[in-house]
């Protein structure tokens, strides 16, 4: 069919081919892009989901925090971290609400959740007004009820399902994400390869049927005239500086393809460091994590001390009221005795002995008076020893605290760090695959040029004959000429 269309019909189907097949694997590879933008999309939001989980489980543990706070010191500054939760956590619950709204079971857990954190939320309120009202004793008997724990045990657990379920998601999503890019890479390589077979095939019917074309004219060529002989001159000018310049190409190529091969050994050894890095960072993140719960363990002890101590303080006032009590008896023991002593002096002979019991009674309330003193004194010192370990207490408190957030940043850190490396790591084995590549390229440039090397050579050696066969040309060109301007009508 070909020898019925015109060069310039054939040149514009192997335009047209190309084109159409290029349309075709754009639009499948558009389509195979939506989806992976879709996965990545869903990838997002089960980390927004995530994120906001833990958000708002820091607001929870904030107002407990500031609670916790003021009932020991009683001072407004320390329910900073108690308003801001108050004001913040229904909000991420609200935004999880939306972020959940096509999971049925996170709906639910949210549905548990928000009573159990209103419980909470009434209980700490509780707290600080008893702790208002009626003082730190009372405040910190309704601690020790541990209603407070029992909801936030409640809602850790709710929370610690919805992350389960959550990096599950997660897990999937990303695994989606992986197999629709897979996918696509296979559609574009895929269609790549068919296209450049089909282009190949279009291309090689299309040079074959204007090779027919013109075929019968280049034969006659053979004849060609004297006027092509100065070009024959010129071309064998060209082929030896081609030789020169081959032979250059190809040693180039040679240290291009020993570069390529160092560059790909250094790409596997960054992958593996890369790898490396990575199982350090996840060591080291749950090194953190099981650092900040022994923090937790901490804070819980230093809270018991703290009621401990405050129930050694009232137990010890309690002694002093006794003490008060002894004391004044003692004094009216001494009081007693000497009107005793006074009435047998004046008895006479009769009173002596009853006056020596009266002393006797007398050095005994002394006695009395002086352990008291005693007593008071060491009473003091106890209550003083436990002021002392409440201030303590409440700055190692304060230190655990700040302790706890520390740990909270350097596990975020650490997971940034996971993160970065494992961007790293993909990275490295991507650089690794493309200079394997190139590597293998340049070989093959390598060999090519070695090809044309030689074909240079043999077209020197060819173009002394050329210029021979040259003046066989003249007769014809006239008839080459004719067929292009027929094909330019």
């Amino acid at each position: 069919m070909t020898k019925s269309w015109t060069i310039g019909q054939q040149i514009a189907l192997g335009f047209l081919i190309p084109v159409v097949i290029l349309m075709a694997l754009g639009g499948v590879a558009y389509e195979s892009t939506q989806r992976l933008m879709q996965s990545s999309y869903m990838v997002t939001r089960s980390n927004d989901v995530l994120s906001t989980i833990s958000a708002m489980l820091s607001d929870l543990q904030d107002i407990e925090r500031g609670q916790r706070g003021f009932i020991i010191t009683g001072k407004d500054e320390f329910l900073e971290p108690y308003t801001n939760g108050i004001a913040g956590w229904k909000k991420k619950y609200d935004h999880l609400r939306d972020l959940t709204n096509d999971n049925a079971r996170q709906q639910r857990r949210l549905d548990a959740l928000q009573p159990a954190a209103n419980d909470r939320v009434a209980f700490a309120e509780e707290n600080v007004k008893v702790r208002r009202s009626d003082g730190l004793e009372a405040s910190a008997q309704l601690l020790l009820t541990g209603k407070g724990k029992k909801l936030t045990d409640e809602i850790n657990k709710i929370v610690a399902e919805m992350v389960e379920e959550e990096k599950e998601i997660l897990h999937q999503r990303a695994v989606d994400n992986e197999t629709a890019s897979a996918q696509l890479i296979r559609i574009l390589i895929g269609g790549t390869i068919m296209a450049i077979v089909l282009v190949a095939a279009v291309a090689f019917f299309i040079v074959r049927g204007i090779g027919r074309s013109i075929g019968a004219a280049v034969q006659s060529l053979r004849s060609a005239s004297a006027e092509l002989e100065a070009a024959s001159n010129q071309q064998l000018k060209g082929a030896k500086e081609q030789a020169a310049a081959t032979t250059e190409v190809s040693t180039t190529v040679r240290e291009l393809v020993s570069t390529s091969r160092q560059i790909a050994e250094n790409a596997q050894r960054v992958t593996q460091v890369a790898s490396e890095m990575n199982d350090a960072a996840k060591v080291g993140d749950q090194t953190v994590q099981s650092a900040q719960e022994a923090i937790d363990l901490v804070r819980r002890q230093v809270d018991q001390i703290v009621g401990h101590m405050l129930s050694l303080g009232k137990k010890s006032q309690d002694i002093g009221g006794i003490l008060e009590i002894i004391t004044e008896l003692a004094e009216q023991t001494n009081i007693l005795a000497l009107n005793a002593t006074i009435e047998a002096i004046g008895a006479g002979d009769n009173g002596k002995r009853f006056g020596v019991v009266a002393g006797e009674i007398r050095k005994l309330a002394d006695r009395v008076a002086t352990a008291t003193k005693d007593i008071r004194r060491l009473i003091e010192e106890i209550r003083s020893s436990a002021n002392t370990t409440v201030m303590a207490t409440e700055d190692g408190a304060k230190a655990v605290e700040s302790g706890a957030r520390r740990f909270v940043d350097v596990t975020e850190s650490f997971q940034r760090i996971v993160d970065h490396v494992s961007m790293t790591m993909q990275a490295a084995r991507e650089i690794e695959l493309s200079t394997k590549q190139q590597s293998s390229a340049m070989e093959q440039v390598s060999g090519a040029m070695v090809d044309v090397t030689q074909t240079a050579r043999e077209t020197e050696a060819s173009s002394s004959q050329v210029q021979k066969t040259a003046s066989d040309l003249s007769g014809l060109s006239t008839e080459l000429v004719q067929l292009i301007e027929r094909q330019a009508a």
